[in-house]
């Protein structure tokens, strides 16, 4: 069968591509291995935050005394927590199942690989078909990277896959790698009752946020008692009667950790292998395929979006990459993505969000700047929902006012950095955001009291 576009992937870059170039009318494909709605919502996004809404109702239970409520007799049903899990990603899954029909797009299962000629083969319990199309795009996704010091057997030594599903609630883990993966399930397994050490190579945990949101996350983390250690790398792991012996190299010398599970959350690879790219011709360089502004490659009618391509690693960024690449497929004037206003979300307790600039890259940059910041101790709400920790830190521009970047730390934070990525977008100055009212009481008064503080106009602090 011929179609005007074939997409390989069915994540949130490629379901989200595909229902926009339903939309646009272009007769549309979809080829999918697993399940609709790829890592995100299976394996990703979506059940790893319904395992951290539960952890954090655990934790309101542990600490319901601080709001005036005595609770007995609770306990953490660790199978029921990750059933419910399983059962939010099947229920999303069956969402983009819907929407697949909704938009008459076809569903092809099996697995895609590209060939010459604008034809995708795909194949399934051994049987191949190949198929047609004037566009095929590439959203094929990435996996959890594996270091040869640090090899996974899924049981004892595991990915995020694994961490999702585990029989039992481990008594001691190791999570290696503090970026978004290894900081949520650091909090999620530490919140539900596991001993837990989070390793870091770089002398900082959350290493690519402003920095002192990262040394506000290791003074919440330690006071919820994990244990952090940073400059410190896993040098090997040996397995003994069921008991993992974690040798880790610090400053201090070597040091060894026993746990029941090494959870490795060093990044992710993109799934390169076998899809085609050598028989195509298809640019790639440091495991990722080489695209221009539109994500097309070097072979016309070839594009390739989302993890598989150079830009920020996130859900949000595959789904607006795959939007303007079928806008440019359609003959439509998308603007291109800037990838220096891209929003960035923790969501451990407590969350993380960001934008744009660290005051070190802007300072780096050449920019003279203004900063502005405004704890959530001196937030009513804050103090209210017993959500006291964290802040808001605004970076601007000192000659022009601009918004050069924006960091939070703190309860549903990530609920509020969109007010932000669009003043980014819409150029919005230091004074706009001061003299925009703010709802009171609520946690986004900070946003506007940072904004304040930047130009010694603050009211509350």
């Amino acid at each position: 069968m011929n179609y005007d576009l074939i997409i390989i992937g069915s994540g949130p870059g490629g379901y989200v591509a595909a229902i926009r170039a339903a939309q646009l009318g272009l007769k549309t494909a979809v080829v999918e291995r697993e399940n609709l709605g790829g890592i995100c919502l299976n394996w990703g996004c979506i059940p790893t935050k319904a395992l951290l809404k539960s952890a954090q109702v655990f934790e309101y239970l542990n600490h319901a005394e601080n709001y005036g409520i005595k609770v007995n007799g609770f306990e953490a049903d660790f199978g029921a927590v990750v059933k419910r899990s399983r059962d939010v990603a099947d229920g999303m899954s069956k969402g983009i199942s819907f929407l697949m029909k909704k938009n008459k797009i076809d569903v092809i299962t099996g697995t895609g690989k590209v060939k010459a000629g604008k034809k995708v083969e795909v194949t399934e319990n051994g049987i191949s078909t190949t198929y047609e199309a004037k566009h095929i795009i590439l959203a094929v996704g990435a996996r959890s990277r594996v270091l040869p010091n640090l090899p996974q057997d899924g049981k004892k030594i595991i990915g995020y896959r694994e961490a999702m599903t585990l029989p039992e609630l481990p008594k001691s883990m190791v999570v290696v790698g503090s970026g978004a993966i290894g900081s949520e399930f650091a909090y999620f397994y530490a919140a539900m009752g596991t001993k837990v050490t989070l390793i870091e190579f770089l002398p900082v945990i959350v290493p690519f946020e402003d920095a002192e949101v990262s040394k506000q996350l290791e003074r919440s983390f330690k006071k919820a008692g994990m244990k952090v250690m940073t400059d410190s790398s896993v040098e090997s792991v040996e397995i003994n009667d069921g008991i993992c012996k974690v040798k880790v190299k610090t400053k201090k010398g070597e040091e060894i950790i026993e746990c029941d599970i090494v959870l490795s959350a060093v990044g992710i690879q993109s799934n390169l292998e076998n899809i085609g790219l050598e028989e195509t011709g298809i640019a790639a360089d440091k495991g990722k395929i080489l695209t221009n502004q539109f994500y097309e490659t070097n072979i016309p009618g070839y594009y390739a979006i989302g993890d598989c391509v150079g830009g920020q690693s996130l859900a949000h960024v595959a789904s607006a990459e795959g939007i303007i690449c079928v806008e440019k497929i359609a003959a439509q004037s998308p603007e291109p993505l800037d990838y220096n206003n891209i929003p960035g979300c923790t969501y451990c307790q407590p969350e993380i969000a960001s934008v744009g600039y660290t005051e070190a890259k802007a300072l780096e940059a050449g920019y003279e700047i203004k900063v502005g910041k405004f704890p959530f101790t001196a937030s009513g709400k804050a103090s209210a929902a017993g959500a006291k920790e964290g802040f808001v830190k605004l970076i601007f521009d000192a000659k022009y006012g601009e918004l050069l970047g924006a960091h939070m730390i703190g309860a549903n934070v990530t609920e509020m950095i969109a007010e932000l990525v669009v003043a980014r977008k819409l150029e919005i100055t230091g004074h706009d955001l001061i003299k925009t009212v703010h709802p009171h009481p609520t946690m986004s008064e900070a946003v506007m009291e940072a904004a304040a503080a930047a130009y010694g106009e603050v009211i509350h602090i």
